[in-house]
């Protein structure tokens, strides 16, 4: 396999990744009922804040490494599948380090809007 095939073979898995997130994210959403327990529609909006500031981190990371003309784009693209699934990892212990203000507002809005008690 040449080194384009890897390259492409890691964006089409690096965007399987991205699609597959979204999809559970929306599969935890629709599962969430006025008979949803506390710790489900909790463990829903943590999901989503961890979403969030993954989406916010892979921004920040864009802006702020400039691109190598001269890097090989495999590389480039192996780099970047790795670095994502770190970004992934720090987004959610970001969340459960500093993110609970954001999750209990979340949290509430949603009790309220699904009737939950």
């Amino acid at each position: 396999m040449s080194i384009d095939g890897i390259s492409s073979l890691a964006d089409t898995s690096k965007n399987t990744v991205a699609s597959n997130n979204v999809s559970s994210l929306q599969g935890s959403l629709k599962n969430i009922s006025s008979e949803s327990s506390d710790e489900e529609l909790l463990q829903v909006c943590k999901d989503f804040e961890s979403y969030f500031v993954e989406e916010i981190l892979k921004e920040v990371k864009e802006a702020m490494i400039e691109e190598d003309k001269e890097e090989d784009s495999s590389l480039s693209t192996l780099t970047d599948y790795h670095m994502d699934g770190v970004i992934e990892l720090v987004a959610d212990e970001l969340v459960d380090e500093v993110g609970t203000n954001f999750t209990q507002q979340l949290f509430e809005q949603m009790k309220r809007n699904y009737n939950i008690e």
